[in-house]
């Protein structure tokens, strides 16, 4: 299983959910925070195409392509997924059109699940970004199979998020017995 962390801040409350999800189950984390990916420029219809991009985005994309199950972890950030996952997710455009990836072929039929956590009534404000996550997903063929959407401002208060860490848990089982 591949985890990638969009968040900013160490261990704050969206790290915090998504380790109660994965306790003992075997991952490959990447936290978003500590690499350099830099924004795309879009350069789909230059007759070069994209040029290459001194940064960590390949490296980081190249292992994310060995796993069949993926996590995206992110605080709600204005009501949106945080700028390193936008960044990461941004400069999918560019992985699509590098011939020696296949991107879209080995992302076909991978495993797809989302962590939120966010404070302003992020079970309703962060819906929008669950369909967003869905549309990512089907226009790479992954299969979307589930999201945690958890309650948390104040460091540590996910804990408190009573529901939530019980979804958490749930998960935890199914994914320890796969």
């Amino acid at each position: 299983m591949f985890v990638l962390h969009g968040s900013s801040r160490s261990n704050g409350n969206t790290e915090q959910l998504t380790h109660m999800l994965l306790e003992g189950v075997q991952t490959e984390e990447v936290y978003l925070r500590n690499h350099t990916i830099k924004p795309i420029t879009d350069q789909r219809h230059d007759a070069e195409g994209f040029q290459p991009i001194d940064d960590d985005y390949e490296g980081i994309v190249k292992r994310m392509l060995e796993h069949d199950t993926i996590v995206f972890a992110t605080p709600l950030y204005w009501y949106g997924m945080s700028g390193y996952m936008k960044n990461f997710v941004d400069r999918w455009s560019q992985s699509l059109r590098d011939t020696s990836l296949h991107f879209k072929e080995r992302m076909k039929d991978k495993k797809m699940y989302v962590v939120i956590v966010g404070g302003d009534n992020p079970k309703l404000k962060a819906l929008p970004l669950i369909a967003q996550f869905q549309y990512i997903f089907d226009f790479v063929d992954a299969s979307f199979e589930g999201y945690i959407i958890g309650s948390a401002n104040a460091p540590g208060e996910i804990v408190n998020d009573k529901e939530t860490i019980e979804k958490a848990k749930l998960y935890n089982q199914i994914f320890k017995k796969n």
